[in-house]
């Protein structure tokens, strides 16, 4: 199971986390987070990212021209879209030569029948918690409903992850996890990350590798 740091926005704090080498690192181009990225990160700070760590591009109903720029402006490795994108629009991008990551907002009444036509345009699913905001929000949905899930398509695991939570997440192993997506519950404040946190998760996740 990989590992990707979402929502970096300090050139200091990303060089800290990306010494403990996650496999992702996730930036936000969303004008209302409060985890833009923008704000304070130029490219030259993400070209300084070692090859190992893929760069994520997190979108929210942004315009094609929009990500385009920002995928070539930041060298962005993935793209993953946040909103109410559609499956042509994803296409769209594929067929640009973008690889597309697409996130569903989940509670007790979502429907995975949605993610299907979506299974040919997508590289990963991300699933998160359907909260206030898109993304961030520090909560975790009833993980049960994913065995309503097909499993075709491998996806991010999101939603209010934390040290203690997923250690539970064994109990899913039989899911196309590909990789756990952590944000707020690793943070001090919004966008800087607690090192010893992601740490203690990067060591975790490693001994689960190692069994």
């Amino acid at each position: 199971m990989k590992l990707k740091v979402c929502g970096m926005v300090y050139p200091e704090n990303l060089e800290q986390v990306a010494v403990l080498n996650p496999d992702y690192l996730g930036f936000i181009f969303y004008e209302k987070s409060p985890r833009f990225a923008c704000y304070r990160l130029k490219p030259a700070h993400l070209d300084r990212l070692p090859p190992t760590i893929k760069k994520i591009g997190v979108f929210v109903n942004s315009d094609y021209r929009f990500i385009k720029d920002k995928v070539e402006l930041y060298k962005l490795d993935l793209v993953q879209l946040h909103g109410n994108e559609s499956p042509e629009f994803c296409r769209q991008l594929v067929d640009s030569g973008l690889k597309i990551i697409k996130a569903f907002a989940v509670d007790e009444s979502f429907d995975f029948v949605i993610s299907e036509d979506y299974q040919e345009s997508c590289e990963y699913f991300l699933f998160d918690t359907k909260g206030k905001d898109y993304g961030g929000n520090g909560i975790t949905f009833d993980w049960k409903i994913l065995n309503k899930y097909n499993n075709k398509k491998p996806f991010f695991m999101s939603g209010g992850l934390d040290l203690e939570n997923i250690k539970s997440l064994v109990n899913y192993s039989h899911l196309n996890i590909h990789s756990l997506d952590v944000n707020s519950k690793f943070e001090i404040g919004p966008g800087f990350k607690d090192i010893s946190k992601v740490k203690e998760l990067s060591e975790f996740l490693e001994k689960c590798h190692n069994l």
